[in-house]
């Protein structure tokens, strides 16, 4: 009889904080076509020409401010995932990074040598990107072909819409929302708005109007969309006013157009617009990482404070929170089960 596991993925971290260690995963994350999707003569050129001659010491000292005893928050905050998660279920569960390790082939073979030949994979983006869900399936689906290929892989897809995920995100925001705030910020990742385009095989995204529509054939592509929606239906849970909520785009790289508004160009402006007191969440992520405890909760707050803001509260994310492991535990067993129907 076929033996099932689960692998949780995440984004990945450099090994250590040195530069050394940071430029070598820098390498691999932006030399993924999937992140910088140009043809790779272009992209080595832009990557290993100009990026990381620049770059990885200027990221080090980012990694550095966030680095703890238990090394790289992305990674422990997901093991701690993993833990918690493997105590109420009755597969084998592991990790795996798309970048760096412990990679997907590792995660992939800790589970192989545990006699597993079924495996939900489940990666930890709420919303789906070229540069986040599809990188980690094909990634994935290369790897099991070349090293596993008699195991089967059944992907969790993206949970943005979930009602369970919804309601385990806004009670988390509740709980940690203070009583005087003037807005809320929702800050998601940001990507190129050409990915966008991209990844929609319907050809019917125009971003200039689709994504407030209630539906569209591209909504199940569309990053932007998802990120709407997933504020929408947060802000109904919590009975916010929508005017005192805001979305915004953070974390771009280079001078092609991403998504707009953009987070930290907004902080600056919001304390002259009266916004003193701000509370800010990142639901783009499950895990706290590089992007929210120094990105937004270090310069964020800068940000926010050099324009005139005053009070600045980072919300963190779901991380191990138990309401969030009972979500990950009935995503994946819905995945469980569908090995059962075949």
């Amino acid at each position: 009889m076929a033996k099932k596991g689960i692998l949780l993925v995440n984004l990945g971290s450099p090994r250590s904080t040195k530069v050394a260690d940071v430029k070598e995963y820098l390498d691999e994350f932006l030399m993924d076509e999937k992140v910088i999707d140009f043809r790779w003569f272009f992209r080595a050129l832009l990557v290993r020409g100009i990026i990381l001659n620049t770059r990885p010491k200027k990221s080090a000292a980012a990694y550095q401010t966030v680095w703890t005893d238990e090394g790289s928050p992305l990674i422990f905050i997901t093991e701690r995932i993993k833990k918690k998660l493997q105590k109420i279920v009755d597969v084998p569960v592991e990790i795996g990074m798309r970048y760096a390790e412990p990679s997907i082939e590792t995660g992939m073979r800790k589970l192989t040598e545990q006699g597993v030949t079924e495996i939900v994979l489940f990666p930890l983006y709420p919303q789906y990107a070229m540069s986040t869900t599809e990188t980690v399936v094909e990634k994935a689906e290369e790897v099991r072909k070349k090293h596993f290929p008699e195991v089967k892989v059944n992907y969790i897809q993206p949970f943005y819409n979930r009602e369970i995920y919804i309601d385990c995100l806004a009670e988390s925001i509740r709980e940690k929302l203070p009583e005087n705030f003037d807005a809320l910020q929702f800050s998601y990742h940001g990507v190129p708005e050409r990915h966008i385009y991209k990844t929609d095989p319907t050809k019917t995204c125009n971003l200039n109007d689709c994504c407030s529509r209630e539906s569209n054939p591209s909504h199940q592509f569309c990053y932007r969309h998802q990120c709407f929606k997933v504020t929408e239906e947060v802000i109904k849970k919590l009975n916010l006013p929508k005017e005192k909520v805001m979305v915004t785009f953070q974390s771009r790289l280079g001078n092609d157009k991403w998504m707009e508004p953009y987070t930290d160009e907004t902080l600056e402006s919001l304390g002259k617009k009266g916004i003193k007191n701000l509370a800010i969440v990142c639901p783009a992520f499950v895990s706290d990482c590089l992007e929210t405890l120094e990105e937004i909760s270090v310069e964020g707050k800068e940000q926010f404070e050099h324009g005139g803001g005053e009070n600045f509260h980072y919300i963190p994310c779901l991380n191990d929170e138990d309401r969030w492991i009972e979500v990950v535990k009935t995503l994946c067993e819905e995945k469980l089960e569908e090995f059962y129907l075949v």
